[in-house]
């Protein structure tokens, strides 16, 4: 049976008006295809906002607590920096009358100070003339350093007593030393030799000549030559050149305080 094949011939007006429903179909359909996708992209970009919301609300309520801690412990260190603040003031009243204290002492002190210094000098020119030269200089420089501010106090009044300490040290130990003396308006070069305060003499170098000081009348005075022994042998036992030992001494000769 043969086949035939039968075609429909729409009518020209009929075949556009179909072609523009479909075209409209396809129109409409893109649209809500694209309206799906932007309304998916606007899903997504809100996401991201309360993401990043979620994020920076986290951060700020961890910069909250932090703070808390940080307030907390501001707040006891507050407490101890005022304790200890108030212990300062305590401590500073405290100073501030020893200060006045010091000042006070210090009134009374550099008077009392400057007297043992004057009176260290006239002991060393009424004692027996041993030494003249460094301990009137001694005395020299207490008075110079009484005047100077960049000294303490305190160490002027340890350099005081260190010169009052050495003065005592004379009255106990004996030394040798070269020296010139005037007899009977003569100037000889001699050894001195110094027992502690009782005596102080000297012999001339070639050991012909021996004298002692005379306290009472206060000049050097020759002596007989039964001593030049024992004041030669006095003196090499005070340059330690020879051991000690008992020696005479003209100690009555030398006359009395």
């Amino acid at each position: 049976m043969d086949k035939h094949i039968k075609l429909f011939i729409l009518p020209p007006i009929l075949a556009i008006a179909l072609l523009n429903t479909a075209s409209a179909e396809t129109t409409s359909l893109d649209s809500a295809v694209e309206t799906k996708l932007q309304a998916q992209k606007d899903v997504v970009k809100s996401q991201k906002k309360v993401d990043t919301l979620v994020i920076q609300t986290r951060d700020m309520v961890q910069e909250y607590r932090d703070a808390i801690r940080k307030t907390d412990s501001l707040g006891t260190y507050n407490g101890q920096l005022s304790k200890l603040i108030k212990q300062q003031k305590v401590s500073l009243n405290a100073i501030k009358r020893q200060l006045d204290n010091v000042e006070e002492t210090q009134r009374n002190i550099v008077p009392l100070m400057i007297k043992m210094i004057d009176t260290l000098g006239k002991f060393v020119e009424l004692d027996l003339p041993f030494l003249m030269h460094e301990r009137q200089q001694r005395v020299i420089d207490l008075k110079n350093v009484m005047d100077r501010p960049d000294v303490s106090l305190p160490d002027k009044y340890r350099r005081i007593m260190e010169a009052y300490q050495i003065e005592m040290e004379y009255g106990r130990t004996i030394e040798a030393y070269s020296d010139t003396v005037k007899l009977d308006g003569q100037e000889y070069t001699v050894d001195i030799l110094r027992v502690g305060r009782l005596l102080i003499s000297f012999q001339t170098l070639d050991g012909k000549i021996s004298g002692v000081w005379n306290k009472e009348s206060k000049s050097w005075e020759k002596i007989s030559s039964e001593y030049d022994r024992s004041i030669k042998r006095g003196i090499q036992i005070a340059k330690k050149q020879a051991p000690p030992e008992l020696i005479k001494l003209p100690l009555n000769m030398a006359g009395k305080e």
